[in-house]
């Protein structure tokens, strides 16, 4: 009999770095269990603590790093904790010795985390912190500046399972359809023959042939990599996932994309940008397909399993069945939730409000620090826009008859493209940090 694979001892990338806020905690769930991210003032590393307040057990995500001590404090009575989750003061304490003689019953949960290749960290089982600071993290080999390689980060929350995410990544036939026009062509669709390279507890590893040679890497429960490299030549380029378990039917994808070339337009095109107009692309072509796919799946499973409600006869399906064999074999088909108390309750019907399921705002902007400050910066330039068009056709408006062909006509001239600049950010830029239909049927 085999072994359960514990999700509980494993490494996880919660964000990237650049975009967690030092100046407030952020909360963030995991295998259902409800954490919180922040920094203390003295220590240029991120803590990650359990997201309750041990006195009456409130949410420590809506408190604050306090100005003082740079400790994190509960807002419901002031209570605060060093970065080792120690608590440091009550401010109802009549006998201050009360703090002292009980810190370890008053302490937090604090959670072993690293900072690594630009991610944050966390191992969510704080009884083995022995046996976490042995395990190396997941790396990728291809997100490493000294090997040539520059890369960008990107999260997004998502409406479907981990088992779910991890297969569509493990399934690379479906780019020329799903993301037809993005990162795909359908016209151009072949068959794409798939070799099992090695497949065991702890890595499944597949070769392709076409085009350009490409291994897939699954490396449970959460890195599934592409390395690709380009024929007749030393470039490569990668794609780098993260699959995080959050909830029943939830899961958060930590992603990065390396390349050893084309550096100099790395650096110039805005990380937002690429966000906005290729990465929110990406998942949108898959949302609403696999959250359906999903319920259909789990409705199939009353009365058989996946082996038999999916038709997989091409080889491109060979690291989805890799995967789902693991998956039965290691994990009994399921994740833990048991383990973390939360109960899994299957949906009744499919949720067929588009624009909860492709709400880009709540799913990534809120998480990036790229997208939150552009889309802060458009409003602003928004409101100069206004304010000059104003300021510009009033004063035209009072200049004598003899100026206003001369120096009146140029500068209405330049307040109209000023308020079609307004319009364009509007009604064009910023609905895509918030929500963009995805149809197929027109792509």
């Amino acid at each position: 009999m085999q072994a359960d694979f514990n999700f509980f001892q494993h490494w996880y990338p919660l964000s990237p770095v650049e975009d967690l806020d030092p100046q407030r905690p952020v909360p963030v769930t995991l295998l259902g269990i409800r954490l919180v991210i922040w920094k203390p003032k003295s220590s240029e590393n991120y803590r990650v603590f359990l997201d309750q307040c041990p006195h009456r057990l409130a949410p420590l995500s809506e408190g604050r790093v306090d100005d003082k001590t740079g400790n994190l404090m509960c807002s419901y009575h002031g209570w605060q904790f060093d970065q080792q989750g120690i608590c440091t003061h009550i401010p109802q304490a009549e006998n201050p010795e009360l703090v002292g003689k009980n810190q370890e019953n008053f302490c937090v949960v604090s959670l072993p985390v690293r900072q690594e290749n630009d991610l944050l960290w966390v191992w969510p089982d704080a009884k083995s912190a022995e046996l976490a600071a042995t395990t190396p993290l997941p790396l990728s080999p291809q997100v490493d500046a000294t090997k040539g390689f520059v890369w960008s980060s990107y999260v997004r929350d998502l409406e479907y399972d981990w088992a779910t995410l991890v297969e569509n990544l493990a399934d690379p036939s479906h780019v020329s359809f799903a993301h037809h026009g993005v990162q795909g062509n359908r016209e151009t669709a072949t068959p794409i023959p798939i070799n099992i390279v090695k497949s065991t507890a702890n890595l499944i590893e597949v070769a392709t042939a076409g085009s350009f040679q490409t291994t897939i890497t699954f490396e449970p429960p959460c890195r599934l990599e592409y390395a690709i490299s380009i024929p007749n030549s030393d470039k490569q380029l990668g794609l780098v996932t993260y699959c995080i378990p959050v909830s029943p039917g939830k899961c958060r994808i930590v992603a990065q994309f390396p390349r050893n070339f084309a550096k100099t337009l790395h650096r110039f095109i805005p990380r937002w940008w690429n966000h906005i107009k290729t990465r929110n692309q990406v998942l949108d072509g898959d949302m609403i397909l696999l959250h359906q796919q999903e319920y259909f799946l789990k409705q199939k499973q009353f009365s058989e399993n996946w082996k038999t409600a999916y038709k997989l006869p091409t080889s491109a399906d060979r690291l989805v069945i890799e995967f789902r064999n693991w998956f039965d074999k290691y994990c009994q088909g399921q994740l833990p939730w048991s383990q973390a108390g939360v109960s899994v309750v299957e949906s009744s019907k499919i949720n067929d409000d588009r624009a909860v399921i492709l709400d880009r705002y709540k799913q990534h902007t809120q998480h990036c620090r790229s997208c939150r400050n552009a889309v802060k910066n458009i409003h602003g330039l928004q409101i100069l826009l206004l304010v000059y068009f104003v300021i510009t056709i009033s004063g035209v408006a009072i200049l004598p008859d003899s100026l206003r062909m001369h120096l009146g006509l140029p500068l209405v001239i330049t307040a109209l493209l000023g308020l079609g600049a307004y319009s364009w950010l509007k009604f064009r830029l910023i609905p895509q940090f918030y929500f963009v239909d995805y149809i197929h049927a027109e792509k």
